[in-house]
């Protein structure tokens, strides 16, 4: 087990026709598991039965916040016998069906696991993100179960995805490659699963504990090996799957009603190419039938309008094996790629930004050290601040060849980076500034978006007071902002409190672009200072670093899919097509076409010999947001036949009118 075995495929055993894997391994793990628990019951039982009140309880109202209960059908429980669940079966029959998880005094909690003390719980369906996230980290463990059932394989980890639909597990299966011709026996292996209705148990182990129950899985050991000390160490069991995991888990299995296999990819274990190769199976489940289908039906509408082909199909990028990961953008990609950075430098005017000017010396990752040089680079007074500074300078980070993805994963882009230095007296407002410029971004995009406040995480960088005083001054702003926002415990930067802003797109996919993050470490590191009102007195700024758009390619990438290709016209790299009906008019749509070319309008004539319902259709596949038809008719009267996109409308519109109507639009973002 300790070594990776290069050795032919016969060196390496394939548990897939070799019963040991599951008469031996399998069997004394869950043994192992079994006696530990039975270990801990003792004790658990000897100090269970003493009353514990609940301050209160709360639960979700609307995704608009949360309410909280008093109901005299839940009462107060017993220590150590007592669970959320009960509180749930207290509240109504819907809650006790179908709450999943429940978080208790800020900490996720089991639904099935005892109540230690008097506390404050809170619940969650399906319908919150701790609920999904549980039910889809539930349903990884599943898949899990089936694939070390059905394969033997040696299982790695199995969380539910970054992106926040679905989940997947990794795990070393020595030769064999899955692909989808595996799929109908790995789901019949979770339907299995799940049809016997599984509870997932859970106990607390020692490391030596935890070592012995993996001792046939290197990767878990070492994942085991690097636990700190302080950590408590945490196992679960559903049927014949005994994880290492820190949960938590919905109740049972029986709560997936529809679970289904997407994709099988390779994997490297701990995302390094020098260590072992695993596969990756993705899946995705839902509480009921109708929601898979549904999910399954948005996939098959995303894939109609994958920002990859509809660039090829109209022409805005290509990649190049000779630069992989760099994009090439053709004239009409960038067209909507200095549009966008031109809508944001527009803003940074108005908003007191200061841009710094573009200046490459090699190959740099992020702005922040040059902006902090900048700061530095002469003496500064608190007069100067805030001092707003963005950058648009080239970035470059090495990606993995493997996960290079079209215009999501590049490892060359712009981002519309900005950092503010500001004392700390400023960063409410500097926040909530903030919130509001990416707020009228997303509204003009037409995206809808979430906010979520992440906490000083477990490893973090300075000191607690400080940490403190910097989440409450996001508090304070995100209150003051009037959204819907929620707290995510422990899921900060190290070098500060930040807030997490999630797009959701027309196709119902959420996207994190745009943050928000406070940084009191890296003023520290390059020993920033600025004058005082004493100016004998030195200040330490804070500094905050904030995107919007992020990747200017990313997000090109994600409106191409959420306009399904059909630009705003302000946006648009096609913006009108000049069509004559015939030779005849040409002269004169020639002439519209300069008229509308001089007024700063992307704008095209097509002189063809095909017949004008051609001309028409063809426009309207190239998605050209207006079609100007001109015959003799408009060629006397100077007018132009305005036909839009999608519909058969027509109207007559004199050429300064429709120059008009065109800046109109423009100035409206339509």
């Amino acid at each position: 087990m300790g070594k990776k075995c290069n050795a032919p495929p016969e060196c390496v055993p394939d548990y897939s026709k070799d019963e040991a894997y599951l008469k031996t391994v399998i069997p004394t793990r869950i043994a192992l598991f079994e006696s530990i628990k039975g270990q801990q019951l003792p004790h658990r039982q000897s100090i269970s039965g003493n009353p514990i009140k609940y301050s209160s309880f709360t639960i979700p109202l609307n995704y608009s916040g949360m309410i909280i209960l008093r109901n005299g059908s839940v009462k107060d429980g017993k220590k150590w016998i007592s669970t959320p669940l009960d509180i749930a079966k207290g509240i109504s029959k819907d809650w006790g069906e179908n709450a999943l998880i429940s978080k208790v005094n800020g900490v996720l909690w089991d639904m099935l696991r005892p109540l230690e003390g008097d506390c404050e719980p809170k619940l969650f369906k399906f319908d919150s993100d701790e609920g999904r996230d549980t039910f889809w980290h539930s349903s990884a463990h599943i898949l899990g179960q089936a694939l070390e059932i059905e394969y033997g394989c040696k299982l790695c980890i199995g969380p539910c995805t970054t992106r926040g639909e679905g989940f997947y597990y990794d795990a070393f299966y020595g030769d064999l490659g899955l692909n989808e011709d595996h799929f109908k026996q790995i789901a019949s292996g979770a339907a299995k699963a799940v049809g016997e209705k599984q509870p997932f148990d859970r106990i607390e182990v020692t490391r030596g504990q935890a070592l012995e129950m993996f001792s046939e899985n290197k990767f878990k050991i070492e994942i085991i090996n690097e636990l700190p000390d302080d950590k408590t160490i945490t196992v679960y069991r559903c049927g014949p799957l005994v994880d290492l995991c820190r949960g938590p888990h919905i109740p049972n299995t029986s709560f997936v009603k529809a679970f289904a296999c997407l994709k099988a990819s390779s994997a490297y274990w701990r995302g390094n190419r020098e260590r072992e190769s695993l596969q990756r199976v993705y899946g995705i489940s839902y509480p009921d039938q109708k929601s898979l289908k549904d999910y399954i039906a948005r996939l098959e509408e995303a894939k109609k309008y994958d920002h990859r082909e509809l660039g090829k199909t109209q022409e805005l990028f290509f990649f190049h094996p000779l630069s992989p990961g760099s994009c090439v953008f053709l004239p009409h990609g960038a067209r909507i790629y200095n549009k966008l950075v031109e809508f944001i430098r527009n803003q940074y005017w108005k908003r007191g930004y200061q841009e710094i000017e573009k200046q490459e010396f090699g190959l740099k990752p992020m702005n922040c050290p040059g902006h902090c040089l900048i700061f530095d680079h002469r003496v500064r007074s608190y007069r100067e601040l805030p001092l707003r500074l963005a950058d648009f300078g080239v970035l470059h980070r090495n990606e993995a060849s493997g996960a290079l993805s079209g215009l999501t994963r590049v490892r060359r882009f712009q981002q519309d980076d900005a950092h503010i230095f500001c004392r700390e007296a400023q960063i409410k407002d500097e926040v909530k500034n903030a919130l509001e410029f990416i707020s009228s971004t997303y509204e003009i995009f037409g995206f809808t978006f979430d906010l979520k406040l992440s906490m000083r995480p477990d490893k973090y960088l300075g000191d607690l007071e400080t940490w403190e005083k910097a989440e409450a001054d996001l508090t304070e702003a995100l209150n003051e902002f009037k959204k819907p926002w929620e707290i995510n415990e422990g899921d900060g930067a190290f070098h500060g409190p930040k807030i997490d802003i999630s797009v959701s797109d027309a196709l119902n996919r959420k996207f994190q672009c745009g943050t928000l993050q406070l940084d009191f470490q890296l003023p520290s590191r390059f020993n920033l200072a600025y004058s005082a009102e004493d100016e004998a007195k030195k200040e330490r700024p804070v500094m905050i670093h904030r995107a919007i758009l992020g990747s200017v390619e990313r997000m090109l990438a994600i409106l191409l899919e959420h306009y399904k290709g059909k630009w705003p016209f302000w946006l648009s790299p096609r913006q009108a097509i000049v069509c004559p009906v015939s030779e005849k008019s040409e002269p004169y749509a020639l002439q519209v076409k300069d008229q509308i070319h001089e007024a700063g309008f992307y704008v095209d004539v097509d002189t063809s010999d095909r017949k004008i319902q051609k001309k028409i259709r063809e426009a309207q596949l190239a998605q050209y947001n207006y079609i100007l038809v001109v015959g003799e008719k408009e060629t006397e009267a100077g007018t132009v036949s305005v036909r839009v996109r999608d519909t058969r409308d027509l109207r007559d519109e004199s050429i300064e009118g429709l120059l008009k109507f065109f800046r109109d639009e423009v100035a409206a973002f339509r």
